[in-house]
Formats: C-alpha cells, sequence, structure tokens
C-alpha cells in the first residue's frame, strides 16, 4: 500500500502547478460515510463536485451542511431523481468541464478506496496528460465471494469485446478523467447510466483509441457499507451493456476489416 508521504504530497503540487483537478463523487443516500470520505481527502486540498443523485431529504441535508462547511471547495449538483451511478458521474463531469477543471478524480462515496493510493493518478496525469487513468483492485478479505467472481466473468466480456486483455479492470470506481476529451466523448456515444456506465466508458474510450493508464488500488468493503446495487437490475443492465457492445464490436471490426486497417 502506498502511504501519504511528503514526496507524494510534492507529486501532487507538481502535477497540479500544470493542470487544475477536482474530484468528482456521486452520492446516493450515504449520509453515514460522505463526511469520512471527503475528511479522508482533505491531505489534497481540491475541489469537491458532490452529485446528489435524487438523495433521501437525510442525506441531500447532510450534502447541504458539507456544502455549507466546506464553502467554495465543494460544488453540489443536485439531481431531483435517482439517476444511476453513471448519470451522476456525467452530470460530475460536464460540472467540472463547465467550470474550468482539466482532470476529475472519480471516487466513490462509500469509502472503499484508499486516499493513499490517490498520488499515483496525479503523478500518472503528469506524465500522460491525456490518459484516462483506472484503477485496477487489489482486495482484501472484506471483498464479497459473489461481487469478485461476477467481475471476473465481465472481464472475459470486455476482452471480447475490446478483442483485448489491455483492460485489467472496468468496473474500479476510482479513476482519473481528462475532462474535455472524456465529455466529448459522451457527447459523441451512448453509455448507460447506471452500473453499466464504468465498464462502457472504458470500452468505448479503447475503441476511440484513447490513452489509457492502470494503476493498482486497495479496495475493501466496510461491513456497514452502503451498496445500491441491484441483483436482478443491474446485472441485467450489464448484461444488456455487454450485448450492446458485442454487436458494436463485431460490426466495427467488420468496417475496419474492409477499410483494411488495424483493430
Amino acid at each position: 500500500m502506498l502511504m501519504i508521504t511528503e514526496q507524494n504530497i510534492a507529486v501532487v503540487g507538481c502535477a497540479l502547478a500544470m493542470s487544475k483537478f477536482c474530484f468528482v463523487i456521486p452520492v446516493y443516500n450515504h449520509e453515514g460515510a460522505i463526511a469520512e470520505t471527503l475528511g479522508s481527502l482533505d491531505t489534497f486540498n481540491l475541489p469537491y463536485i458532490l452529485v446528489d443523485d435524487g438523495c433521501d431529504e437525510s442525506c441531500r441535508k447532510e450534502l447541504q451542511r458539507l456544502e455549507k462547511s466546506y464553502g467554495s471547495q465543494v460544488h453540489l449538483v443536485i439531481h431531483q431523481v435517482n439517476g444511476g451511478k453513471g448519470a451522476a458521474v456525467k452530470s460530475g463531469l460536464r460540472a467540472a468541464k463547465e467550470l474550468g477543471y482539466s482532470h476529475a478524480i472519480q471516487v466513490d462515496a462509500d469509502g472503499q478506496h484508499s486516499p493513499a493510493d490517490i498520488p499515483q493518478f496525479f503523478e500518472q496525469s503528469k506524465k500522460f496528460p491525456r490518459a484516462l487513468i483506472c484503477g485496477y483492485p487489489l482486495y482484501d478479505k472484506s471483498v464479497p465471494k459473489v461481487r469478485l467472481w461476477g467481475r471476473y466473468l465481465t472481464h472475459i466480456w470486455i476482452w471480447i469485446n475490446t478483442l483485448s486483455l489491455k483492460i485489467k479492470d472496468s468496473m474500479c470506481g476510482l479513476r482519473c478523467y481528462p475532462i474535455s476529451l472524456v465529455v466529448n466523448l459522451l457527447d459523441r456515444e451512448f453509455t448507460g447510466d447506471r452500473m453499466d456506465f464504468d465498464p462502457e466508458i472504458l470500452v468505448r474510450w479503447y475503441w476511440n483509441k484513447g490513452e489509457l493508464q492502470q494503476v493498482p488500488v486497495n479496495v475493501s468493503y466496510p461491513k456497514d457499507g452502503v451498496s445500491h446495487f441491484r441483483g436482478f437490475e443491474d446485472n441485467l443492465l450489464i448484461s444488456a451493456m455487454h450485448t450492446r457492445l458485442f454487436f458494436g464490436m463485431v460490426t466495427r471490426t467488420l468496417r475496419i476489416s474492409r477499410l483494411g486497417l488495424k483493430v
């Protein structure tokens, strides 16, 4: 595990000198975790774009409290109706672009991710400013076996739909987006609005020759963590996403083959 050290903070400072970073955090009824999550990220002294994705009243009040407490450091985007994690991330990225940021680090609201892993995202973005930097998880014993097995099934479909083994993990919620490039892609191509977003945006980024860098991150599942993964509904959405991508891959491959180009 990486440690937050003076050297790592120096890397952050150097990266910030070249770019404007922010955190984008989708929130849906994480009132018990979101304050602690922000507190764990305060070391980096970056702006937060929090997306209230149709939260219940108690969570909405907590987000308003944090907005008041943090002042201009927090920008709150409000969805009146829950649209899903993907919809929240897309709103956050578009808000980040309007506010003039160059890179957004997506972090889950529930505290799954270790802040000690974040400096490597700044370091990679400094080296590869046009790259999407994606974490691939190193799990501890807290990971539910069902989630782990389901993840490997998704890996297989991602490898099929990209005709490549390059994407190590497509579902990790800790990643850094080059905002303008990703928003331009979102404006051109359809992506799912719920748990299907994280894998789909990576595949479409790969298809469009987007630069991709991947870094290892530590992931834990708190015993009292709030999960909004809807077993039947989200598995159905993810299956539909893989089907959509598969036929897109076939069409794309045939078109490229006819033109005599490389996939």
